[in-house]
Formats: C-alpha cells, structure tokens, sequence
C-alpha cells in the first residue's frame, strides 16, 4: 500500500528504528531521534543493497517516488543506483572546484605572499565586483573570449579605461594559471588584443615648481577643512615624497625620530628593496605632532572606522580634490615636483634624487653602489629641500643653496 503524506507526517519515533513501505523496494525509516530517512532496497550484481534517497520532509513523499524511479532506471540499464550517485558528486565536487571564482581564488592564494597587502586586496576586490558575478560560476574550459569581452566592456562603459586594462591582466594571469594546473586548454583573453579602447600613456599631474608658494599657502591656511592628520600627511609627501601607499601605510615601527631615518621594508617598496629614507626636522616635527593627536598605534594614519587598517589609499586625492587642486597634482606628483624643483633650485645631482624617489636601477651592483655612496648626501639634500620649502611658505626670495 502506498504511502501518504498524512503518514509520513504523523508517524511517531518508537524505542527502536521500525519502516513504513512505500512499493517498489522503497521506504520510510523512523528513527528513534524522530529522524525519517528515504531508503530504497535493491538487488545488484546478486547482493541486497540500500541507498539512501534524502530526508522527510525535505524530500517529499512525490519527490521520494522520482528519486526511487530515477534508480531503477539506471538498475534497467545495467548500473549500480549507488555507484552512479557516488559518481555524480565527484563529478559536482570536481565541477564546483573548476569554476572560474574557484580557480581564481585558488592563483590568488598561491600569489599572495609575493603581494603587498594591498595589491592583493585590490586584485581579489576588483575580481568579486566586476568578474566573479558574471564569470564566476562557469566552469572556466567553457568560458568563451566573447564573454570575457562583455565582462570588460562593462567596467570600460564606465569610462575606467586603465581599470579596465588591468582587469584584463588579471583575468588573463587566472586562465594561464589554469592552463597550468589542467583546467583549461588556452586564455581567451589573448584573442581581445585589439577589442578594448586604448589607454592613453600620460604623466601624473604635478604643479610646476613656480606654482608651490600658492600651494603651501593653501595648505597651510586650510579653508578646505583638511582633518589635522591628513594635513600631517600632506606635509609628509612634501618633505619625503615617497609613494602615497608607503606613507599611508607606514607603521611606527619603521622610524627611529631620534636619528632621523626611516627605513621601508621591502615588502612594501615597489621594487621589493628595503629603502631609507633620511628625515629633515622638519618632518621628524610632522611625525611628534601626528603622535600627539592619533597616539602610537600600528599605523601612523589609522583608518577612521577600523584602526587595524590605514587611511585609504585615496585619501591624498580626496584632500588634493578638496583643495582645488583636482587634476593639477596627485600623490605621485610630489615625487615629479620634488624632482625638478631640487635639480632646478637646489641643484642637486640627478643620481641623489633618484637613488631618493627609489627608482629602479640597471642592477644590482649599481644599486647596492648607491646605497653605500649617496646616504649622507641625501641626508643633506632631504634637510635642504625642507628649509627650501619653509622659506617658500613664508614668501621668502629663494636663492639657489647648493652650487652646481
């Protein structure tokens, strides 16, 4: 007789496990627990087997029956309802792990430890918002270059064309990874060389070294309402003109103020090399004064709502932004303006100033050279550049302090 809802509903737990049929070989297994378990009892290959077929209620008694004719099915076709089931979720499992998100997740793990901290984060925040919806369910050997194409017209739309270039760079480093790994045959994005708008090579906006009075002066009068620690960061830009994301997020533990220096590690130098950078007194007043107000956390610049991250990394724009300068300078730009204003002022050479902006050298014999030759002469050019830009916020007459 044929179950019904009412009795799989209404059945009772008893002091030992006891079976309600179904027909057909299946039935209801009430548990003492209170638990109801499918269960569907067939012959194969001359041996009495079970195999389970889901839980009551989740499984109605209709779904039940499928499930029941589903196995016997494949029993007519010669298989083991158990050893396909077992199959089936290998089969989902290897799916579920060959989707695009999943291999994706997979490269960024691998890579992450040769990252900054926040490299990492904006690759892994770049996929989740802009790829992972669209792309990241499908296993990836089926992903087609026209569909990778959609996804990055979508974030071009936006007018995010340097974005947009990077994004491509990423997804194409995930499908070279699963080449790599087996889990697809080639990187579609190969095939879009010449799909995307161009990006247009520039430089970072700087002002010019004639325009620095009036920027001082705007700094200092502050009527863009700066916070005390964004005014502090500013200042630091200026008097060090290392990149925003060394500033922002440097930790406290790297500077020794008494002596004057503040060494980088490598881990967070663009070119993976620890860099020192010498402090004027000016700047090591910059440094006591932001003690005084955020007090000695990690982070010299504390993220407002959570002190175990820094300040955002577009918190130097949105202050530039703020002040009028928008589009007239950049973080980056004060490494472009220390440059040519310190060669062109205070004619110093060429080498001191980039050994200081850190930049690449042709190897590392050059490099290790650098470090060893120009440390005391950066220390008196980072304490000249200080005094110049003191005597500039003060409407001085500057005269060159440095002979050719």
């Amino acid at each position: 007789m044929a179950l019904t809802n009412v009795q799989a509903k209404n059945a009772k737990p008893r002091a030992n496990p006891y079976k309600i049929a179904d027909g057909g070989g299946m039935f209801l297994l009430i548990c003492p627990n209170a638990a109801k378990y499918w269960r569907l009892k067939y012959r194969f290959g001359g041996k009495e087997k079970l195999l389970a077929l889901g839980v009551y209620p989740e499984v109605s008694v209709d779904e039940a029956r499928k499930r029941r004719e589903r196995a016997r099915e494949i029993l007519r076709g010669g298989a083991d309802p158990a050893q396909a089931k077992h199959e089936k979720k290998l089969l989902d499992k290897l799916s579920a792990a060959n989707t695009f998100e999943a291999i994706a997740r997979e490269w960024h793990e691998n890579k992450r430890d040769g990252w900054e901290d926040r490299t990492a984060a904006d690759k892994l925040n770049r996929l989740e918002k802009d790829v992972f919806p669209f792309l990241g369910p499908r296993q990836i050997a089926s992903i087609t270059p026209k569909e990778v194409l959609v996804v990055l017209r979508k974030v071009e739309s936006r007018g995010a064309l340097e974005m947009t270039r990077r994004l491509k760079q990423v997804i194409g480093q995930v499908f070279r990874y699963a080449v790599a790994i087996g889990h697809s045959e080639r990187d579609p994005t190969q095939d879009l060389k010449d799909a995307l708008k161009p990006v247009k090579p520039g430089h970072f906006a700087a002002i010019e070294p004639n325009d620095l009075g009036a920027f001082l002066w705007a700094l200092n009068r502050n009527e863009a309402r700066l916070f005390a620690p964004t005014r502090i960061a500013m200042r630091l830009m200026l008097l060090t003109f290392v990149r925003t994301s060394e500033l922002i997020e440097a930790r406290w533990k790297e500077f020794d103020l008494d002596g004057g220096l503040w060494d980088i590690p490598a881990a967070r130098m663009k070119m993976r090399r620890p860099h020192r950078v010498p402090l004027s007194s000016q700047a090591v007043a910059a440094l006591r004064e932001l003690q005084d107000i955020t007090g000695r956390n990690d982070f010299l610049f504390p993220n407002q709502r959570n002190h175990e991250r820094p300040m955002s990394n577009g918190a130097i724009l949105a202050a530039l932004k703020r002040m009028g300068y928008k589009g007239r300078m950049t973080g980056h730009g004060f490494r472009a303006l220390a440059m040519t204003t310190i060669k062109e002022r205070l004619r110093y050479r060429h080498e001191v100033i980039d050994m200081q902006l850190a930049h690449a050298k042709e190897n590392k014999v050059q490099a290790a050279y650098d470090r060893a030759q120009f440390l005391e002469e950066r220390i008196e050019m980072m304490q000249a550049w200080a005094d110049y830009l003191g005597q500039v916020s003060k409407g001085a007459e500057i005269v060159p302090l440095r002979a050719a």
